[in-house]
C-alpha cells in the first residue's frame, strides 16, 4: 500500500509515523518546511483540563498514554543526538478569580470526573506561590503535560524515516490524479505523486488541498497570539491558567476572544497567551491583541508587571464548527482521507490520530470509535 500525506506538521509526521511502522510505504509531502506551521507557533500543550467528556477528551486520553510512551521509545531510537522532546509532566492548575467562575470550575471538573479526568481542589498558592491571592478556586489537573512542539514534530518523522517513510518538502499540490471515480495521487510542482491514498493534514490550509483535489471541507484558519518573557529563575511551575479558557476554546464567535494561559518553558522564558479571533490567514501582530493578553496574565501573576517581554509570535489553528477534529475517508472521493481540524489541540491529539488513522487504513481494530469525526457528519458535505 502507497500513502502521500500532504503536511508535514505534527498531525501529519504521527500519521506517517504510524503507518510507515505498520508496514505501509508513506511519503509526506509539504510546500514548506517541516513543522514550519501551526506546530511551530504553539506552546506544546498536552492538555485534558479543558476538554469535557466526549469524542475529544477520549482522543486526548488515549494521545497522552502513546505520548509518554514516545517519551521512553523516540530516545532509545533516535538515539542521543536528537534533540529531546522535552516532555514536562508539569501538570496543570485551572484558577476563578470570581465567585461565579468558581463555581463553573467545580461543575465542569465534576463531570470531567467521571470520564477519568484526575482534578483535584487545591489552594492555589501552595502549588504556586506567585500567584494572585484574590483567586476564589484552583483546581489541579496532574495529567497534563508539555512538549516543546517543533522538536516533538520533527522526532516523529526522524521516527517515520527510520521505518522506511519520505519527506519531501516544497512541494506543493496543485490538483488530483483520479482513475474514474477514484483517487490515485496528486499533481505536484515536482511532478505527479502516485498512491493508494492521500491523506490530507494540511492543519488550518486543509480546505485548500481539499478544494484542489474536488472536495469542500469546513476548515478554517483561526488565529492566534503569544507573547514570550526574558529569561528569568522558575516562579511559575505549572501551566497555569484561568477557568475562561475553556470557554473561549470551545466559542464559535469570529471576533477576538483572550484568556489567560501562563507557563514557564525549558529555556528559562514564560509563554503567555491567548487569542482567539477568526480573520483568515492575516497574519498582523496587533497590539490591541497583545495588551488584552497582557492584561489578563497580570490578574493572575502580578510580578509579571515587572517582567519584560523578548517578543511576540502568532500562528493560524485549524478550526472546526463543531470542535471536533475531522479523522477518516472521505466518502465524496475514495482514496482521500482526512486527519485536520484538531484546532489548538492538535499536539496532544496527534498520536492518537496518527493511530486511528492506521487502524483504519490497515484494518486493525480501532482504539477509539472513528464515527464522532468522520467529514460526513457536516450537513454540507
Amino acid at each position: 500500500m502507497k500513502v502521500l500525506v500532504v503536511g508535514a506538521g505534527v498531525i501529519g509526521a504521527a500519521v506517517a509515523r504510524e503507518l510507515a511502522r505498520a508496514g505501509v510505504s508513506v511519503t509526506v509531502l509539504d510546500r514548506a518546511a517541516s513543522a514550519g506551521g501551526t506546530s511551530a507557533s504553539g506552546e506544546g500543550n498536552l492538555l485534558v483540563s479543558d476538554k469535557g467528556p466526549g469524542p475529544e477528551l477520549e482522543l486526548a486520553q488515549r494521545s497522552l498514554t502513546l505520548w509518554a510512551e514516545l517519551r521512553e521509545s523516540l530516545p532509545a531510537q533516535l538515539g542521543p543526538g536528537f534533540p529531546a522532546i522535552e516532555y514536562e509532566p508539569k501538570g496543570g492548575l485551572v484558577v476563578a478569580t470570581t465567585s461565579s467562575g468558581a463555581a463553573g470550575l467545580h461543575k465542569f471538573a465534576a463531570v470531567q470526573r467521571e470520564a477519568g479526568v484526575v482534578a483535584t481542589p487545591v489552594d492555589g498558592r501552595e502549588l504556586e506561590p506567585d500567584l494572585t491571592p484574590a483567586h476564589t478556586a484552583a483546581m489541579f489537573y496532574p495529567q497534563d503535560a508539555q512538549v516543546q512542539p517543533a522538536i516533538a514534530t520533527e522526532a516523529l518523522l526522524a521516527s517515520a524515516r527510520l521505518s522506511g517513510a519520505q519527506v519531501r518538502q516544497g512541494v506543493e499540490v496543485l490538483g488530483p490524479l483520479r482513475r474514474g471515480d477514484r483517487l490515485t495521487g496528486v499533481r505536484t510542482s515536482d511532478g505527479d505523486v502516485g498512491a493508494d491514498h492521500v491523506v490530507v493534514a494540511a492543519g488550518p490550509w486543509s480546505a485548500q488541498v481539499a478544494e484542489r483535489l474536488g472536495v469542500a471541507l469546513p476548515v478554517r484558519p483561526r488565529r492566534g497570539t503569544l507573547l514570550v518573557t526574558t529569561r528569568m529563575r522558575q516562579r511559575i511551575r505549572h501551566k497555569v491558567y484561568d477557568a475562561d479558557y475553556v470557554g473561549a476554546v470551545g466559542s464559535d464567535d469570529a471576533a477576538l476572544q483572550t484568556s489567560s494561559v501562563v507557563e514557564s518553558t525549558a529555556a528559562g522564558t514564560v509563554l503567555i497567551g491567548s487569542s482567539r479571533e477568526r480573520r483568515g490567514f492575516d497574519e498582523r501582530i496587533e497590539a490591541r491583541v497583545l495588551s488584552a493578553i497582557a492584561a489578563k496574565a497580570l490578574v493572575l501573576f502580578p510580578f509579571l508587571a515587572d517582567v519584560a517581554v523578548m517578543r511576540a509570535y502568532g500562528g493560524f489553528r485549524p478550526f472546526v464548527p463543531d470542535h471536533l477534529p475531522v479523522i477518516g475517508p472521505d466518502p465524496r472521493l475514495p482514496g482521500l482521507w482526512h486527519a485536520t481540524g484538531h484546532e489548538g489541540a492538535g499536539i496532544v491529539l496527534s498520536t492518537a490520530t496518527g493511530e486511528l488513522v492506521a487502524d483504519l487504513l490497515t484494518g486493525r481494530e480501532p482504539r477509539v470509535a472513528a464515527g464522532p469525526f468522520a467529514v460526513d457528519r457536516f450537513s454540507s458535505v
